[in-house]
């Protein structure tokens, strides 16, 4: 009987976990389709102002150019990863801890690599390398356009005073739910369009090119940082509801498993004792 209860406290173990995944999932899928709305709403304004900055900044002589484009020979590179404050989300958080430490060895390998990290997961993965200059993790206590702009213009900062030569975002942009594909986006300096900028002979511009380039380029990068994290967020849940989906379903098999064995091992036990009282009976009558 000693096993029976084991295997009975095991399925009660098995039961509660299944309650909470089961729990953690429609809690993500609530969360994941005011995130997924927020970014599907964004992204084409994102995107759009990008490539006009982009096709704009083509066009622009050298010396008229932005400050925010100028090409400099990358020996800083700071890498702005990306990740969430929580786990339980399957291999959301390590993709990109895992894509970062690939450019830090091979691409940046020769370079100086410093890290801008958004989510407590990133910062414990990199703390311990004494190269993070700034942990951003509580924008997700309240994740608005300000806030993150505030992040984005601390980042235009560093590059503008030359502390550091390139800047690189790491993401995990959202597909759809299951789906998350980790992106790897120059955030600073701002890459034109290769061609003779064509793109721009659409539009009219007033008072002219280069004092729109001036004005609109901050709030470019701002919004491209903006998605980056709403991406990011929004994949956070679907991978949170993808796991633990998974989990439940796990859950429900362990569980179908160890009542099919505890079953088993009671039907066993009945029968052990049926076969003594019956043994005993013919050795009286004997």
């Amino acid at each position: 009987m000693a096993n029976l209860k084991e295997i009975r406290n095991r399925i009660s173990s098995v039961s509660s976990t299944m309650q909470i995944t089961s729990a953690m999932k429609m809690v993500s899928a609530a969360k994941l389709k005011k995130a997924q709305d927020a970014i599907t709403a964004m992204r084409p304004y994102a995107d759009k102002l990008t490539e006009l900055l982009q096709s704009l900044s083509a066009t622009l002589d050298a010396d008229t150019g932005s400050k925010f484009s100028t090409q400099r020979q990358v020996k800083k590179v700071l890498i702005v990863a990306i990740t969430s404050n929580r786990g339980l989300a399957g291999a959301f958080n390590s993709n990109i801890i895992k894509e970062v430490n690939k450019l830090t060895s091979e691409t940046y390998a020769d370079k100086e690599v410093s890290y801008l990290v958004i989510g407590k997961k990133a910062n414990d993965a990199f703390k311990k390398t004494n190269k993070v200059i700034a942990n951003k993790s509580d924008v997700f206590d309240d994740l608005t356009f300000d806030n993150v702009a505030e992040i984005a213009q601390l980042l235009m900062d560093k590059f503008v005073a030359g502390e550091c030569d390139k800047i690189e975002i790491v993401y995990n942009k959202f597909k759809n739910a299951a789906t998350q594909i980790v992106m790897t986006e120059q955030f600073l300096p701002i890459v034109p369009i290769e061609g003779n900028g064509s793109a721009s002979s659409d539009y009219i511009f007033e008072p002219g090119k280069a004092e729109i380039v001036e004005q609109l380029i901050p709030k470019s990068l701002k919004t491209q940082l903006y998605k980056g994290v709403r991406d990011s967020f929004a994949s956070e849940h679907g991978a949170r509801m993808t796991a633990m989906h998974k989990a439940t379903d796990n859950a429900k098999e362990l569980k179908d498993q160890l009542t099919l064995s505890y079953n088993k091992a009671r039907q066993a036990a009945i029968t052990n004792e049926i076969l003594e009282i019956v043994g005993g009976a013919e050795a009286l009558n004997n």
